[in-house]
């Protein structure tokens, strides 16, 4: 597939060698941070982040969203509250180079702490100052009345506008297979309204998406690899071609 005219706002992300002593300590000893010694290229609508639970996928992610000033826990650049404080200090060390084009708006969205972020648009929003309520642009309906899967459906359609920059860390985590083909879809929308992506997942669904680059996390550090590559689609295809098989190996005594 041909690549999309979209707007190319963070270009690559590396890290500043001269404030680092050692990569020991973490959260430098992480697999996707030391392969980071070799700065990542963006692609300029999608790029995908995948690797094991402990990885560092999360914590590059939060790292970079933190770098272009988002909450650590989630949501646009206006919103700064702290629900815990937990996040690594990963960001003063990285290198982030931007292109001249600046993104209209933004999002960064964690899967593990949206509850947060809901919560505090109803705080805010509880405020009698006479202003737009927040809500409104997340289609008016509160996110807590809604289930998790429709909650992050409904960020995704409503809040996400063109020209934006949007970092993802498992969206995939509260939608259905079918909700994950109609995220692809809308992801397509909105790349080719100008945005840029970028997205850490376990989903083979969300990685197919062609017009990407994706980075898998190994123990040496970041490989650039194509979709059938992944570990994610080569296990789920194996476990679905050959199930029976698999199950009986899975569930042996």
């Amino acid at each position: 597939m041909k690549s999309i005219d979209a707007n190319h706002y963070l270009l690559s992300v590396g890290l500043k060698a001269e404030k680092i002593a050692n990569y020991d300590s973490y959260p430098l000893s992480l697999a996707a941070v030391k392969g980071l010694q070799q700065k990542l290229i963006f692609h300029e609508a999608v790029t995908f982040i995948v690797g094991e639970n402990g990885s560092g996928k999360s914590t590059l992610l939060e790292a970079i969203a933190v770098s272009q000033g988002f909450n650590p826990e989630g949501g646009t650049k206006s919103f700064n509250f702290s629900t815990r404080q937990s996040h690594s200090n990963l960001s003063e060390v990285l290198r982030v180079s931007k292109s001249i084009k600046k993104p209209r708006t933004g999002y960064f969205l964690r899967a593990e702490s949206f509850y947060n972020v809901a919560t505090q648009i109803e705080v805010l929003d509880s405020d009698p100052y006479p202003a737009p309520k927040i809500i409104d642009s997340y289609g008016g309906v509160s996110l807590h009345e809604q289930s998790h899967g429709e909650s992050f459906f409904s960020l995704m359609k409503n809040r996400f506008g063109d020209q934006g920059l949007y970092i993802l860390d498992e969206p995939e985590a509260a939608l259905s297979p079918n909700r994950q083909m109609a995220m692809l879809s809308l992801l397509h929308q909105l790349v080719k309204r100008g945005c840029q992506f970028i997205i850490a997942t376990h989903s083979p669904i969300l990685l197919s998406y062609p017009d990407s680059q994706i980075f898998e996390i190994h123990e040496q550090g970041l490989e650039k690899v194509e979709y059938e590559e992944t570990e994610n689609y080569r296990m789920t295809k194996h476990f679905l071609n050959q199930y029976p098989s698999m199950l009986d190996i899975l569930l042996k005594d």
